[in-house]
């Protein structure tokens, strides 16, 4: 199935002259990849679609890119531009935006992402590790454990009000609290991130990481984003990638998962063609009505596309 229409479930755009990314900017502090100047630089619509041009590339989720937390709407109403604009083909289809959950005044927020016709759901980082005395703290998660955060859980119902999903970005090893905001939320659609982020691939972390997958999947209200399989340490390597991709099938089932490029994060491991290969590999053995689920239909009933 070369040429089934796809859906890219996550990737990201950014346009350092029009917005501010902190995390892309020369006073960022420890880089979080390997090779992370290459991220340093305008990731636009145009560059995206050259990467998808050979993949039959129909519709997009965009995720939120970690803009200045100052004005989050701000990215959303760029991205509102550039898929409204003559030739962009409606890319972005979907917007992921970005949201402080555990802010009092998150809802005005809420309100005015919701002000733009693309936009489908909210991604606050939950992957949280403790810090480590003496090591820089990580790129990400400077908001703390929001998990143990009483005005994010308190204000996490606020999406149901404004119909937004929830991406759901989350290490294996935080399933109990991750899967306890699940349930206590059943009318709220929630996407886990990244194939729940297997960065520890000895056997022994595999056994967390399928324990992951099988407490969520037994919550109805999840599916599952297949992305992100380069960001582990030793990057992007296509035996385990295949396995990783195998068994999130065999636990969530056709019907709950969905296939996304990382783009242009993942571009530091591993090419387009490349992942996108690999993910049709992969499902060669399902039924053609499967495989178009898994590449695009999941992918358009989860988001509304």
């Amino acid at each position: 199935m070369e040429n089934q229409p796809v859906v890219d479930a996550h990737h990201h755009l950014w346009d350092l002259k029009e917005n501010r990314y902190p995390w892309l900017s020369p006073d960022r502090g420890p880089d979080p990849f390997p090779d992370f100047e290459r991220l340093c630089h305008d990731y636009l619509l145009e560059d995206f679609m050259a990467d998808v041009s050979r993949q039959h590339v129909v519709k997009s989720v965009h995720v939120q890119a970690e803009h200045d937390e100052a004005d989050p709407v701000r990215e959303t109403a760029w991205l509102q531009r550039v898929a409204d604009r003559p030739g962009s083909g409606g890319f972005p289809h979907g917007i992921v935006a970005w949201a402080d959950l555990s802010d009092p005044g998150v809802e005005a927020v809420l309100e005015g992402h919701r002000a733009y016709p693309n936009v489908r759901g909210i991604r606050q980082m939950l992957n949280y590790t403790p810090p480590t005395p003496g090591q820089p703290a990580p790129a990400f998660g400077h908001h703390g454990d929001l998990l143990a955060n009483e005005g994010f859980q308190r204000r996490f119902g606020l999406l149901r009000k404004y119909d937004l999903s929830f991406d759901l970005q989350i290490f294996p090893w935080q399933t109990e609290a991750g899967a306890a905001l699940v349930a206590a939320h059943p009318d709220t659609v929630f996407v886990l991130n990244h194939t729940i982020m297997p960065f520890d691939r000895s056997e022994a972390g595999l056994a967390v990481w399928r324990h992951a997958a099988e407490t969520y999947a037994a919550l109805p209200n999840v599916s599952i984003k297949i992305s992100g399989l380069g960001m582990a340490p030793g990057g992007f390597e296509p035996g385990m990638a295949e396995r990783l991709v195998r068994e999130t099938i065999e636990v969530f089932g056709p019907s709950r998962c969905l296939f996304a490029s990382n783009f242009p994060v993942d571009k530091l491991m591993a090419d387009y063609d490349t992942i996108w290969g690999l993910f049709r590999r992969s499902i060669a053995t399902y039924s053609e009505a499967e495989q178009e689920a898994m590449l695009r239909g999941n992918a358009e009933r989860v988001y509304r596309l």
